[in-house]
Formats: structure tokens, sequence, C-alpha cells
């Protein structure tokens, strides 16, 4: 029996032989209809010369059936967030509604030039102005720039603002606190702004202490403190309790605290940063207010602020005087523009829908769900691996295989692909760096208490197969189109176009 029996299963495409389309297909053969030649004819290699090519391209020649068939396979061959469970943690691949993309292909916002002068642009204009005022409600903060592109481009345009802040006040400090349970991108972002990443080592309890800040604040030094950044929830999917008190302390020491937004998804409706004493944050709208993620596409990480940074905030800045919005170019104090035009626009629309669509109740209950649905699978998988905090979880959940790999040797690696038979994505794996062979699994707000059942099902399958036949987790997957890769192979050699004959050194 199929080991997926009584559970999902993987697309039938899995189980179909595709080979590379050059492999397909007989010389001659086409899915075109041209008509015949009307013009002269020309000798192409008297026209190129010596960019004719001395042998004929190796081109594929199949029917239209063959063609399309081989793509339509390949794109089953992927796994995606409108088939099943996606449970990456930190990355949140959230469901997106698909009135979001009909919003974003509507002609008259897809259609818009993005140098359009601003008194032609009023309407996409007055969008990007309520969405700004609408993240700024949800955060607590005075001002809104949506320029950024990403989570990580907003984490380096607020650490500028902070430096810029910093100069304007004639200090030049350069340490930024980031405790081990931030985002990855937090200490990559502070090289990139010049600035130098001081950590703060994690506690027992997933929490950042006011004792570890105070610590870590006197072997800086007052002088030089220029930030602490902070991720809330954290990473380790708890919330940060004593944020007040810290934020508090940094702005003592001379510092200000940026706040990253990322995982605001689980707290959106019931907690607002700026309350929390933060002066600057970015939120990512892919993983907060359901934009696509992933895949390569645009994002959009704007970045909300206090009053006292706004001189400071990206050029052109959005601004509103008797129903009429412009772009301001001319502002002195500025960090300058970040990225081309004002950002990812066809993001701001789908976000704008999603809000206006579930208003500040939906957020709150999506927040809630988001938060039920984590704690559902802490309760029902605490049991039987072990979670890195013994607190319950907001938004994610994070599993260690300490104890697991000891008693069988099967590790977190194992684990994921096995998963993979079952008919579930992998969650993310070995992140965050401060747990032991971390599994971080998050459901979000859009999946049923069904769809977690049959994922806690797998779960709890799989552990007890790591104990009773580890070998079996050890070499999975076993139900899918392409087994067990070598990815050392992959990393060290890899292949990266086709070939007609493929020997073992390839």
């Amino acid at each position: 029996m199929n080991a997926t029996a009584n559970l999902r299963t993987t697309t039938g495409a899995n189980f179909m032989a595709e080979p590379p389309i050059f492999e397909r297909g007989a010389a001659g053969r086409t899915g075109a209809s041209l008509p015949a030649l009307d013009v002269p004819t020309v000798s192409a290699r008297e026209a190129f010369g010596a960019l004719y090519r001395s042998v004929p391209a190796r081109l594929a020649e199949v029917s239209e059936p063959e063609a399309f068939r081989h793509f339509v396979r390949l794109s089953q061959l992927n796994y995606c967030i409108d088939t099943q469970m996606y449970p990456l943690g930190s990355c949140t691949m959230k469901y997106n509604p698909k009135v979001n993309e009909w919003a974003a292909r509507h002609a008259d916002f897809a259609s818009m030039h993005p140098l359009c002068p601003d008194a032609l642009a009023q309407g996409s204009l007055e969008v990007m102005w309520r969405l700004s005022r609408a993240l700024c409600e949800i955060t607590g903060f005075d001002s809104c720039a949506l320029q950024p592109a990403a989570g990580a481009q907003g984490e380096l345009t607020g650490l500028m603002m902070i430096r810029a802040y910093h100069h304007s006040q004639g200090r030049s400090p350069r340490k930024v606190l980031i405790p081990e349970s931030a985002h990855g991108t937090n200490p990559a972002s502070c090289t990139l702004a010049g600035l130098e990443a001081i950590k703060i080592p994690k506690s027992d309890d997933g929490l950042m202490h006011l004792e570890d800040v105070l610590r870590t604040l006197d072997l800086v030094g007052a002088d030089d403190v220029c930030a602490l950044m902070v991720t809330n929830p954290n990473t380790v999917g708890v919330f940060e309790s004593h944020l007040p008190a810290i934020t508090q302390l940094v702005h003592e020491r001379g510092g200000l605290v940026y706040g990253d937004g990322a995982n605001t998804n689980a707290v959106m409706g019931r907690v607002r940063f700026a309350d929390l004493g933060i002066d600057v944050m970015h939120i990512n709208l892919h993983k907060t207010f359901t934009t696509p993620h992933g895949g390569g596409g645009p994002g959009a990480g704007p970045v909300c602020f206090v009053k006292s940074l706004a001189p400071f905030q990206p050029l052109p800045v959005l601004v509103e005087s008797a129903g009429r919005f412009t772009l301001e170019h001319n502002r002195p104090g500025s960090i300058g523009r970040i990225r081309a035009f004002q950002g990812n626009f066809g993001m701001f629309i789908r976000a704008y829908t999603y809000l206006r669509e579930l208003g500040g109740e939906g957020l709150a209950r999506a927040s809630t769900l988001a938060v039920l649905n984590a704690r559902y699978l802490w309760s029902q998988l605490k049991d039987h691996f072990d979670v890195a905090c013994v607190e319950p979880c907001m938004h994610e959940i994070v599993i260690t295989d300490e104890t697991l790999e000891r008693e069988t040797g099967v590790k977190t690696l194992d684990v994921a692909k096995r998963l993979l038979d079952y008919g579930f994505h992998a969650p993310t794996v070995y992140f965050p760096l401060v747990v032991k062979g971390a599994l971080m699994i998050e459901p979000t707000e859009t999946e049923t208490k069904q769809t977690l059942d049959e994922f806690v099902t797998a779960m709890k399958k799989i552990a007890a197969e790591a104990r009773q036949s580890p070998e079996l987790v050890r070499t999975a997957p076993h139900d899918v189109r392409f087994g067990r890769m070598d990815e050392a192979r992959a990393a060290r050699k890899p292949r990266l176009r086709w070939s007609p004959v493929q020997t073992e050194s390839e």
C-alpha cells in the first residue's frame, strides 16, 4: 500500500516521466503554420558573417501538443499554495485571495506608466496615499514610505534614516544591537548601511531580556549606540513581552529602535509597534497583506516611522493637499531615492484590496486565527517532537531534531523530505540558526482545521516511522517523481545546460 494512504497524495504529474524537451519530437516536426515566403530570400551566412553559426542550434522540434503538455507537466511538478498547504515558517507563504489579482489587473491601474505626470495619475496616487495611511493606522506611526521593494530593502531604508537622524544631531554612532532571535537579514542590512552589528545572545526562553540588553549596551558604550533591531514576534515564534522597557533603555542611551515587522500577521489589529517604543519599522506586504511571495517576482516592504524621522525619508515623498496628490522631490535631508519609480505598484493594489475587504475587525481576526492555528499545531506536536520553546508560540512553531537524531539517527532534513511523500511542501529547515536542527512551521490564518489535522497526522506518522523504520525516513522521499537528490554534488558540479551525451563526470 502507498505510504500516503488516507492522506493527501502528490499530483499525478509527479509520476510521469518528463525528459527535457530536447529529447522529445523529431526532425522536421513543428507546431507552427506559416505562410509562404513573399519577399526575396537572404543568405544568413552572408548577412551575419562571423556571427553565423558553424553548427545549427540544437533546438527542439516538437508539435504544439508536445510543447504544451511538456510545460504543463513541468508546472504540475511544482508545489504551490493553490494546490496544498505550504507551511514555510518565517517566509509566511500565505494564500492570496483572487480578488486581489483581479484588482491589480484592472486596466486603469495596470496600464498606468510610472512616468505619468502627477496630474494624470491622481487615482493611482490616491490609492498609494490611502494604503500608506492605513499602514500608519495599523502600526501607530506618523508617516509611511512605500518605495522599498522588499523587507530587506526596508531594513536598509530604515537604518539609513536612523543614520541620517544621528548625523543631523552631530553624532555618528555605528553599533546596532541585534538579538539572535531576529531575522537573518538584519545583520546584513547593518553592514550594507555602513554600521556594525552587535549580537545579543539568545536566552533559554527565546525572549530578549532587559538585563541582557543592558549588559550589551554597557559593552558598546553610550556614545556608540546607533540602534536596536528587533523582530517581534521573533523568529522562535515568541512575542517580545519586555520590549517597552527595552526600547526606553535604548532611547536613554541615545539610540533608536528599528522594528522588523515581517511577522506583523501575528499581531496586526492587536498591537501597534509605535506603542512599544519603536521608531521605524518595515512591513512585508507579501507576508502580512497577501501579495505574492517568492519566485523572483516583485515584493514590497513599506517603512513606517515617527515624526522625527520624516525629514530623512526616501524621495519622492507623496503628499496630499486639498484632495490633490503630488510627489515632492525636493527634500534636502532625505536619504534619496532607493529604487526606480515609486515602488511595486501592483503590490500596493493587492494589499489595499485586502485591507478594504477585511477592515480593522477582519485584520484582528486574521491575526487571531494565525496564532490559533500555530498554537493548535504546537499542542498537537509537542509530545511527538521537541519544541524550541516551552511557551505557546505566536504565529509559527519551531521544532528541534535534537532528541530525534540522538535516538533514531533521523534528522530534520529527513523529516522534511518524508513530508513530500504525504503531499505537503516541507517547512523551513535549519532556521533560525539558534535552534539545533530547526524545523519551522507556519500555517497562517488561511488553513482550516481539517488541513491542519491532515498535516498533524502526517507528522505523527513520520515520528512513528523514525522510531520503527528509520531507514524509510532517512531515504525519503519515495513517492514523488524524483527521489533523494545528491545535494552536495549538485552544489559542487551543477549541470546548468542540456547536452546530448551525459557522462558520469558531469
